[in-house]
This record gives structure tokens, C-alpha cells and sequence, in this order.
């Protein structure tokens, strides 16, 4: 195990520079990581490391880039190179962690990753991803683009594989489309907190662009969907893509939840082709007789199928 301390007394003073040090070996490796604010930019790619945090609260991971940022040939950073860390490689485990883009709010910054995360079997345990708008980035990327350079970024030309990522008891905060992606992630026992933008719609939790041929996309149980925003303005999600999927099963939906649940992106042919769907949904913004028409409400034996076992059988 390596232990990083920002006051000396570990092996390393930097995440950067503990990872350096075993950037060519794929052996399992831990790092443990003493409380601390680590105002760096971490990139993973080797397979087969923890990341072990000393507590939640006090071990932070911070930056501050943002879509909008101009970069040095006078372009703009957008989306997909802003985050605080990028996580690539295959069995990365995450645990008693913070994640943060500090950089602000989307109106002002744009978009503004604080974790992408894209290798496959990637495990984040009692972690938190503070961010505005975009804060978790479930990669892979879609398989086309649709505005032209919108995926610049460091995975825009690579092959476009499932990646399975599982998040157990995690705190995620933003407001537009804070969880978006291609990933097969399931969400189990977290929080979803969405924040006040002061706009008549507050927010997206979700944006997925699962591919058509990939069977499941996000599936949240017992998650507790929080917030500041007022009552009926936040949407649980909208398509990305068409063929997205997203999957709320025994969650507490707070008052801020709209009626209707999910916004289709005035595409009205994903109707068609998403799956939206709740499974005994409880607390005020629960309403299974007011979701939109194209929104399934499961029943027992179909959420079985939704299973933490079975999506990642």
C-alpha cells in the first residue's frame, strides 16, 4: 500500500505523484489517501488500483476547469476535457472519496465534469461528486456525434465499450444532467441531490445515451432524491440519445420531482425507443397515475429483471 499525505508524512505528497510511480505496473496496488484538499487533476488509465480515502469529509479532489474555458490555441475546452479526474482502466475501486468541479454554475462556466469515468468494472464506495452541470460523466461516448468537436476530449476517437460501474452509498450533486452517459451503472442506496438554479425548470438528474443493442443503462434502488429546488421543477431524466435507459426502483422521490417525471427532449419519436420506467416509488414527488404516457411503471416480477445480480450477471 502507498499512503499520500499532503504533510509529509506518507510516501508521496500528491495523488499525481504516487500514480507516476506505478503508472507501468498493473499489479493490484491501494493508495491510501490522508485527509486533505488535493487541488489536482487526476487521470488513470492502468487497470487494477484503490483509491482509498482516510474519510469522505476530508479527502478531496478538486479542480476547476470548464467548458468554457479558453485554451491556449484560443479554442474552448468544452465538455469532455474539463474533468478533475479520469478514470480509464479496467477493476478501479473508489472509496471514502470527494470529487469536486469547483468551477461554478453551468449558466456562468458551461459544462464542467467532476469524475469521468469510463473503464470497465469500476466500483465507487461512500464517495461524493460535487459539480454543477455534467458533475459524472458515465462513459463510454455515444457512438456519433452530433454538433461538430462536441467530443473532443480524450476517448473522442476510441472504441466505444460498455463500461459496468457500480455506486453503493454515494452523495451525487448538480443540477442539468448531472448524470449522463453510456455506461451500464447501477446506483444503490444513494443520494441524489439536486440543486436551486432559480430557473423554472431546476434541472435533469439523468441524461443517458445507452446504445441500442446494450440492455440495461442506469438502474437506481433505494436511492433518496433530494434538494433545495422547488416543488415540481426538476425532471428525473431525458434522452441523450434515443434509445436511453433509466430505471428507479424503490426510490424517495422529494417534492421537487415533477409530475410527469421525465422530459423526452422535444424528440417525440424517443417515445418509441427509450425506457423510462419506476418501481414502487414512495415520498412526495412520487406519482406513477401522472408520469408521461411513454414512462413505464414496472410491476414486481418485471423489476426482478432489474436486479443488482442480473445487470451485472
Amino acid at each position: 500500500m502507498i499512503t499520500i499525505d499532503p504533510n509529509g508524512q506518507g510516501d508521496f505528497t500528491s495523488i499525481e505523484a504516487a500514480l507516476a510511480s506505478v503508472e507501468k505496473d498493473t499489479s493490484p496496488i491501494q493508495l491510501f489517501i490522508k485527509a486533505g484538499i488535493y487541488k489536482e487533476r487526476i487521470e488513470i488509465t492502468r487497470p487494477n488500483i484503490a483509491l482509498i480515502g482516510e474519510n469522505r469529509e476530508n479527502t478531496i479532489i478538486t479542480n476547476d476547469y470548464y467548458a468554457k474555458m479558453k485554451m491556449e490555441d484560443g479554442s474552448l475546452r468544452r465538455t469532455f476535457r474539463t474533468y478533475s479526474v479520469f478514470l480509464d482502466g479496467k477493476n478501479i475501486t473508489a472509496e471514502n472519496l470527494t470529487f469536486v468541479n469547483s468551477s461554478g454554475l453551468g449558466k456562468d462556466v458551461g459544462q464542467a465534469i467532476a469524475v469521468y469515468a469510463e473503464g470497465d468494472f469500476l466500483t465507487f464506495k461512500n464517495c461524493s461528486f460535487l459539480g454543477s452541470q455534467d458533475t459524472l460523466f458515465t462513459g463510454p461516448l455515444p457512438p456519433t456525434v452530433i454538433e461538430p468537436g462536441g467530443f473532443t476530449g480524450p476517448k473522442e476517437f476510441a472504441p466505444r465499450i460498455n463500461s459496468r460501474q457500480l455506486y453503493e452509498n454515494c452523495y451525487i450533486q448538480g443540477d442539468i444532467d448531472f448524470i449522463f452517459g453510456s455506461a451500464t451503472a447501477y446506483f444503490d442506496n444513494c443520494e441524489i441531490f439536486s440543486q436551486n438554479i432559480n430557473q423554472e425548470v431546476n434541472g435533469y438528474v439523468t441524461a443517458p445515451s445507452t446504445p441500442q443493442e446494450q440492455e440495461f443503462g442506469y438502474v437506481f434502488n433505494h436511492c433518496h432524491l433530494i434538494g433545495d429546488c422547488p416543488k415540481e421543477s426538476v425532471y428525473l431524466g431525458r434522452p441523450w440519445r434515443n434509445y436511453a435507459k433509466a430505471v428507479f426502483m424503490n426510490c424517495e422521490m422529494g417534492a421537487h420531482i415533477k409530475r410527469e417525471g421525465f422530459h423526452d427532449w422535444n424528440k417525440t419519436d424517443s417515445h418509441a425507443t427509450t425506457f423510462f420506467a419506476e418501481y414502487n416509488s414512495y415520498g412526495p414527488g412520487a406519482n406513477d397515475k401522472a408520469r408521461a404516457p411513454w414512462v413505464k411503471i414496472l410491476n414486481e416480477e418485471e423489476a426482478k429483471i432489474f436486479s443488482k445480480d442480473n445487470v451485472f450477471k
